[in-house]
C-alpha cells in the first residue's frame, strides 16, 4: 500500500496570487493556504539494541570502547532471531562497534545483508570511555549540547542520526529496516522522530524503568 508523507502546510503563502500547480503540489479552496505534498512510500524502521556486554556485566559505560558481548549477549541476539519470525525486513544497519555486529550477525546473517555504519555508534565519552557507569551516567543528560572531553556531545549523535536517515530517505525509499546499534542513536531518533525533547527522551528512556523488547518502531 503507498503511503504518503506530507512535508508541511504554507501559511500565508510567498506570492499573493495563487501559486500554478506543479507535480507534487496541492491547492486547498481556503484563500492564502497552499498545502505542500511529495507523495513517497514510508521508510519503516525497527530499532534493535545490542546484547548484553562484557562491559555491561560489570556496569562500565563503553562509549567508543570496542568491547565484546557477554554470553548473555550471544544468548540474547540468538533469541531475538525467535522472537521477530513475525517481522520482514529489506536490510539490516548496525553500528561498527564489534558489539552491534555480533549482535545482528547472530539474529539476521542467516537472512540478510548486514550493512555496518559508524554514524550508528554509542556516544563517545572520549576520556571516560570504558570508565564506571555510576560516574557517566549521571554526566550524560549534562552533555547534551556540552562534549564530553575528548568527545561528542548528544547533539553530535543527533546530527549523524540525522545524516543517516537522509541517506536512508535517498537509497531505501519503501523499505523496511533493521538497525541494531546503542542507546544514544535510539535516543536521536526519539528527539529526531518522535517529536521529543531531549529532556524528554532521557526522562522516557526504557532503560530507566528496564522496560526491554525485541524491537522499537518508527517511521519516516
Amino acid at each position: 500500500m503507498r503511503k504518503e508523507k506530507w512535508l508541511g502546510i504554507v501559511y500565508p503563502p510567498p506570492h499573493p496570487d495563487p501559486l500554478p500547480m506543479g507535480e507534487g503540489e496541492m491547492q486547498c479552496d481556503a484563500p492564502l493556504l497552499n498545502i505542500i505534498r511529495i507523495g513517497r512510500f514510508m521508510i519503516q524502521i525497527t530499532y534493535f539494541v545490542h546484547g548484553t556486554t562484557i562491559d555491561n556485566q560489570k556496569e562500565i559505560s563503553s562509549g567508543w570502547n570496542d568491547v565484546d558481548l557477554s554470553e548473555l549477549g550471544v544468548e540474547q541476539s540468538i533469541k531475538l532471531k525467535e522472537q521477530i519470525t513475525d517481522k520482514n525486513f529489506d536490510v539490516v544497519f548496525c553500528s561498527d562497534l564489534k558489539r552491534a555486529y555480533e549482535s545482528a550477525r547472530l539474529t539476521f546473517e542467516d537472512s540478510l545483508d548486514i550493512v555496518q555504519d559508524k554514524r550508528l555508534r554509542e556516544c563517545n565519552y572520549g576520556k571516560y570511555n570504558a570508565k564506571p557507569s555510576a560516574i557517566v551516567e549521571p554526566m550524560q543528560e549534562k552533555m547534551i549540547y556540552d562534549r564530553f572531553p575528548d568527545g561528542e556531545s548528544y547533539e553530535d549523535v543527533k546530527i549523524r542520526m540525522s545524516d543517516f536517515l537522509d541517506f536512508l530517505r535517498e537509497k531505501f525509499d519503501g523499505k523496511n529496516i533493521a538497525i541494531v546499534a546503542h542507546k544514544a542513536p535510539q535516543l536521536a531518533l526519539d528527539v529526531l522522530l518522535k517529536n521529543k525533547n531531549w529532556e524528554q527522551a532521557f526522562a522516557d528512556d526504557w532503560r530507566k524503568a528496564k522496560s526491554w523488547k525485541p524491537g522499537w518502531e518508527y517511521e519516516i
